[in-house]
């Protein structure tokens, strides 16, 4: 099994260009954000709802990503637990806008994915998802680390 050290590598290797960083730094969150929003529209079961708004398929996925993140590294999931929310009250404070919480979702969403594209085009390197899927839950991981080595920070 892979360390936390050995994905945040990997992942960092294709994400070394100044510019590439910066549209990282812009768009992981933008996309974190829209999978929330999109997930949030996705209907639940009325008894799920009748417990509480915030028990939905957003915050479902967020405690599933949390959990994978645990087993990775504890200190970067409680950055991942802050952040989560902070994005989660961000996506329900979008569900009061006069249009639907999808739509602004998936245009968020598309400009959000041409910027990390855009991005690697410069790098000159492929996503890293390409070659495994996870790499989608370790772009914010990644970012996070960064915070932390910045902050002094372990993880």
């Amino acid at each position: 099994m892979r360390t936390v050290t050995d994905w945040l590598g990997e992942y960092g290797a294709s994400h070394e260009n100044p510019t590439n960083e910066l549209l990282h730094w812009i768009c992981v969150p933008l996309i974190v954000l829209t999978v929330f929003g999109l997930l949030w529209s996705v209907p639940v079961p009325i008894l799920f709802w009748s417990i509480s708004p915030w028990v939905n398929w957003a915050t479902v996925a967020a405690f599933a990503a949390l959990l994978y993140y645990l087993g990775l590294s504890p200190a970067l999931t409680v950055g991942a637990f802050i952040a989560f929310t902070v994005l989660l009250l961000i996506t329900q404070w979008l569900t009061t806008l006069p249009w639907p919480l999808w739509l602004t979702s998936v245009s968020i969403f598309v400009v959000a994915w041409f910027g990390q594209f855009i991005g690697h085009a410069i790098e000159g390197k492929r996503p890293s998802f390409f070659k495994d899927l996870q790499f989608l839950l370790i772009g914010p991981l990644w970012l996070l680390a960064a915070a932390y080595r910045k902050i002094g920070l372990r993880y």
